[in-house]
């Protein structure tokens, strides 16, 4: 099915290309294209000398970028997985020359709401997740080889669920019984395992955001492409992050907060504050959506967005 079927709201995203602070003959780095949402607002404020470089491991967003922006020549859509932004922008000799990096972590909405995807538990689909289909292992082939206490640990650190054990034990016990390979299928595994439900929350929303992130790597690459992403900015040049959860939040925020206090010198040298340079800095607090957003798109809800800038 091609992406543009589902349909798709960027989340925050005035906001996200405002902090950006573009300016009409500057190099910007979208690297989680999506559907374009931000990448169409962010050509409509370059001119004719401006560049973007846009980028998604997902082939369906690539389908539906050069669908819709294919005729500009301003624009260039890159096929892999942002961890290899350093590498890609080196590449095209554009090293600390890039003046904004916008980074929109986590699945989108038309992953979420094809079912044949696999990110769902609110569909019947294959239990898949991947992000990019072609690379790595699929959820269902993870589930039916993990042993009980890794998934144990994944459940527990990447969904921050309380009933990450029962929850492992009734997957094992399940799939001694049948191969475990349809999202509803999972779902109604976990749903029965859980014994207290939250108000509001589906009982396998945890869990799945937890498989989700282990079988995409998602915290170990934003580890890493954060770490790329201030090495190829320009001077001014700025980083925006929007995270979806806890856990990516925290990373973003501890790393942006390091960066933007320099080197920690050791109190007994001789060293005078205004000696120390330090590179980054962090602009405004971070910017959550407006009520109004959450109504038009609840899956903007838990959504955060923070900015660093190279000072020099």
């Amino acid at each position: 099915m091609i992406s543009g079927e589902f349909s798709h709201q960027s989340v925050l995203l005035t906001e996200a290309v405002n902090t950006l602070s573009i300016k009409p003959d500057g190099i910007y780095f979208d690297g989680t294209f999506g559907r374009g949402g931000h990448a169409a607002e962010i050509l409509t404020r370059l001119g004719d000398q401006g560049r973007l470089l846009a980028m998604d491991q997902d082939p369906q967003a690539i389908v539906a970028a050069r669908q819709r922006f294919g005729g500009d020549r301003r624009f260039e859509i890159i096929h892999g997985n942002f961890e290899s932004l350093a590498e890609i922008v080196n590449g095209y000799g554009l090293e600390q020359k890039i003046d904004g990096v916008l980074l929109d972590i986590g699945v989108s909405s038309p992953q979420l709401d094809d079912a044949a995807r696999g990110f769902s538990f609110m569909k019947s689909g294959p239990l898949d997740m991947r992000m990019n289909p072609d690379v790595g292992q699929s959820a269902a082939q993870w589930l039916a080889c993990v042993e009980e206490d890794e998934l144990t640990g994944v459940l527990k650190r990447l969904g921050e669920e309380r009933f990450a054990k029962r929850i492992a034990k009734a997957i094992i016990n399940a799939r001694e019984q049948q191969v475990i390979n349809d999202t509803s299928q999972l779902a109604q595994i976990i749903s029965e395992a859980v014994p207290r439900k939250e108000k509001h929350k589906h009982p396998a929303t945890r869990s799945f955001q937890a498989i989700r992130i282990y079988i995409n790597r998602e915290l170990e690459v934003l580890e890493k492409v954060l770490a790329d992403a201030v090495g190829v900015l320009a001077p001014h040049g700025r980083l925006v992050v929007i995270s979806f959860h806890s856990l990516e939040d925290r990373i973003v925020k501890r790393f942006m907060r390091d960066k933007s206090r320099g080197p920690q010198i050791p109190k007994d040298l001789p060293v005078m504050d205004s000696d120390i340079k330090i590179p980054f800095r962090i602009i405004g607090k971070a910017i959550k959506p407006t009520q109004d957003e959450i109504e038009r798109n609840p899956r903007a809800r838990s959504s955060v967005l923070r900015v660093l800038e190279r000072v020099h």
